[in-house]
């Protein structure tokens, strides 16, 4: 079944290529584009796109005032070409944040991840209704850990993981080399109690990070990883900063 969008982006040559992108991705149906968020807001409460391409800064409306008066079931992509503004799309929980000029396989990796997001929310089996009981075990060593993934057992080293994101119920492994995250019915708590801690840290309520894949932290306190930018959120910063101190010359 086709995703439906609209994009919003007072940026008239930014929009048409968000255009050119959704008309060659499969399954993804466009609803409408404007460059105006106010005469935006009204089309996207009367329409109800599941997804929303949207930009940061524009005018009378911007962005983030946008997000806080969408309907439920659409979920935000932040399109802008201000990387300062990363840490702010958590905030609203956003699905991801494209930084201009967008490239399409970095748009293909945000549709994947709605995808994601809107399967899983509709996907629920009886198995995982019936069987609350996390599926995650370590084998002897503790180097590695076995995931249940599509009904089967998938055993993943733990120095191949970069980060893991939370999700309602489920929670996705994000590996080294692998495009595409393990995607298991768990909770982030036992997550955060299975991987070590002298390897991993919870550093939001929906991320924990792998602390030796961390390629930089900036001022704002959010963390390079991967493809992803994580922020650090008030609740984890002291034992982040610690951490940071702990390992600083």
């Amino acid at each position: 079944m086709a995703l439906t969008c609209i994009i919003v982006d007072d940026e008239p040559l930014a929009v048409k290529l968000l255009e050119s992108f959704v008309a060659k991705t499969p399954d993804l149906e466009l609803l409408g584009s404007f460059t105006d968020s106010v005469e935006a807001i009204n089309a996207i409460k009367q329409l109800k796109p599941q997804l929303l391409f949207l930009d940061i800064q524009m005018p009378d409306l911007n962005g983030m005032e946008l997000a806080h008066m969408l309907p439920e079931g659409t979920r935000i992509i932040f399109t802008t070409a201000f990387k300062e503004y990363a840490f702010e799309s958590y905030e609203v929980s956003a699905l991801d944040f494209l930084l201009k000029p967008i490239r399409y396989n970095k748009f293909i990796a945000a549709v994947e991840k709605a995808r994601e997001w809107f399967g899983l929310r509709g996907e629920k089996t009886q198995e995982a209704e019936q069987s609350p009981a996390p599926q995650m075990s370590t084998p002897n060593g503790n180097n590695s850990l076995f995931l249940k993934v599509d009904g089967e057992y998938r055993q993943v080293a733990l120095d191949k993981i970069l980060y893991v994101s939370g999700m309602k119920d489920y929670v996705m492994f994000y590996l080294e080399g692998e495009r595409k995250p393990l995607i298991t019915h768990l909770t982030m708590k036992a997550v955060e109690d299975m991987l070590p801690t002298s390897q991993f840290m919870r550093v939001h309520r929906s991320y924990i990070v792998a602390l030796n894949k961390i390629r930089s932290v900036d001022r704002n306190d959010c963390i390079y990883i991967g493809d992803e930018i994580i922020r650090v959120t008030e609740a984890f910063r002291e034992g982040f900063q610690n951490f940071l101190q702990s390992r600083s010359i």
